[in-house]
């Protein structure tokens, strides 16, 4: 009697889910989505259908497998997204050619998906999905789902195995010394990278799915008991709160999650070395990885941040210091050399020496435009030359920025149109931009200001100009951390003007990292382990 009522309740309960599948031909896709997986294949395969549509790329295989061909079966697949061997050798040959499903022909449906699952597929990632919604997301993300007559649920196998480009160095970051590695566009390639360097088991890569059309995957990645929890719950919750149809490369995200977007400084850091993004998640900040993007950002960031180099680390720290201050002093002259020339040529000609100033005179005479418009087209031309050459071809780029810097300004200086001096300044002022490429968007738009300024009020603009720049770098934060914290004389300053020695950096910044804040505890000089034998 138990088993007659158990029996009317499981048929009752397959005509309702089949009733709703008959009816899915006037649902939309967000409610085909959200059915069940019914166990009829030939259903299961026209949602599927219905909601993937019929492009040529995704490839629905149906074949049949058991003792005597009995069981039908289906895989759901996008060609170009899953590795071709791990689909034949690793799927479909260990289950039409399986003997495993011999004794379990008869059994419950429960007990024979078990087996599929646990002894035919060769993978070693199979998990369980029992909505259409589901089932369409993974496959959509490179995985193959496996659908068979009687299973009320797909088994989606891990079969990724998309073309990518291999690690290679970094162009942006160059070294002379330091690892070359850099991060590829591949999601797990760039984890892999992480996990390698940081072996503890303290570090957590927390997964999120952001981006309605595109669900790019994104990974949190922090050490825990290192970094702050408020910034990491801050960060998910940030990631979170993005409602956007798609998110296509890093900075994507740091747009939408930054404190101050109207703020020409950037406040969260990014870079494309997994050494650079290893020390900082080891000194209590947030890594973030979107998949399809080589950047991994960091939050939060520093100002000092811009001027430090990988490379600064690796080698001796007398000139390592010696290079960073030569930064500072670069950023300096890159958005201040014109408007300071303005201003000593048009309102403080008595602060330049006599013969300088009369050389400077013989050069400029006969030039049609006055100083401050000399400045504007030489500093736009050079914007102009910078993009172009950026845009490009590499060996095409070359030649427009060769052209643009010595035959174009040589012709202007000629011909009269501007004078020799301000080439000079703008030229000096391109190079020092390139120091600090972190930066360089920001002291773009910081040297038209002061340009500007210089030109109307002379030195007092050029100071008004610095005041407001500092305030606004003082008012800034990322993250809940002050923009320029590391820069006070209250705060751990072995590594911001200059770089102390690895030894001495015992501590993590301060303010970042949470509780385990010691760094290291290295005894300096090192007590001798060998004593050589004495001549006496």
């Amino acid at each position: 009697m138990f088993n007659f009522i158990t029996k009317k309740l499981k048929y009752g309960l397959r005509r309702a889910q089949e009733s709703k599948v008959e009816t899915a031909d006037v649902k939309s896709n967000k409610e085909i989505e959200e059915l069940p997986i019914t166990g009829r294949l030939s259903a299961d395969l026209e949602l599927t259908r219905k909601v993937m549509g019929t492009s040529s790329d995704i490839k629905i295989h149906e074949f049949r497998y058991g003792t005597n061909s009995e069981l039908k079966g289906a895989l759901i697949f996008i060609d170009g997204l899953v590795n071709s061997d791990m689909l034949t050798q690793g799927i479909l040959k260990p289950l039409i050619l399986g003997k495993n499903l011999n004794s379990y022909q008869k059994e419950s449906i429960a007990k024979t998906l078990d087996t599929v699952k646990q002894t035919i597929l060769c993978s070693g990632d199979v998990t369980e999905k029992h909505l259409i919604g589901e089932l369409v997301e993974s496959v959509l993300s490179g995985d193959t789902a496996f659908l068979s007559e009687g299973f009320d649920k797909a088994l989606i196998i891990s079969t990724k195995g998309w073309d990518k480009r291999s690690i290679s160095e970094p162009q942006t970051e160059s070294v002379v010394r330091g690892p070359r590695e850099g991060f590829t566009e591949n999601f797990r390639t760039n984890t892999a990278l992480l996990r390698r360097r940081i072996k503890s088991p303290n570090l957590r890569m927390d997964h999120l799915t952001i981006g309605e059309k595109t669900d790019t995957n994104v990974c949190v990645a922090y050490i825990e008991g290192v970094a702050d929890p408020g910034i990491v719950e801050t960060v998910k919750a940030r990631l979170k709160s993005i409602s956007a149809d798609a998110i296509l490369d890093t900075g994507y995200i740091e747009q939408y999650i930054e404190d101050h977007p109207f703020s020409m400084f950037p406040t969260i850091g990014y870079s494309e070395k997994p050494d650079v993004v290893t020390a900082r998640i080891l000194e209590g900040r947030v890594a973030i990885i979107a998949d399809g993007s080589p950047f991994v950002l960091t939050a939060p960031m520093l100002f000092i941040e811009s001027f430090q180099s990988s490379e600064d680390y690796y080698i001796r720290p007398f000139h390592a210091s010696m290079i960073r201050i030569l930064r500072y002093l670069a950023f300096f002259i890159s958005i201040s050399a014109p408007a300071i020339f303005i201003a000593l040529t048009t309102f403080h000609q008595e602060l330049i020496p006599t013969t300088l100033l009369f050389t400077i005179a013989a050069a400029r005479e006969g030039t049609p435009f006055p100083t401050f418009l000399e400045a504007i087209i030489l500093v736009f031309s050079f914007e102009i030359l910078r993009e172009a050459g950026i845009r490009l071809p590499r060996p095409v780029g070359q030649a427009i920025s060769i052209v643009g810097a010595l035959i174009m300004g040589e012709a202007a200086v000629s011909a009269g149109l501007v004078g020799a001096p301000m080439v000079i300044v703008v030229a000096i002022t391109a190079v020092a931009s390139f120091a600090v490429p972190e930066q360089t968007d920001s002291a773009a738009i910081m040297r038209i200001i002061l340009l500007i300024l210089a030109s109307s009020f002379g030195g007092f603009g050029i100071a008004v100009g610095f005041l407001g720049i500092l305030i606004h770098l003082a008012s800034l934060k990322s993250f809940g951390i002050p923009y320029c914290s590391s820069l006070t004389f209250n705060h751990n300053m072995q590594d911001s003007f200059v770089r102390m020695p690895l030894w001495a950096m015992t501590k993590r910044p301060k303010g970042i990292a949470n509780e385990d804040i010691i760094r290291n505890d290295m005894q300096i000089p090192p007590s001798p382990v060998y004593q050589p034998p004495s001549n006496e």
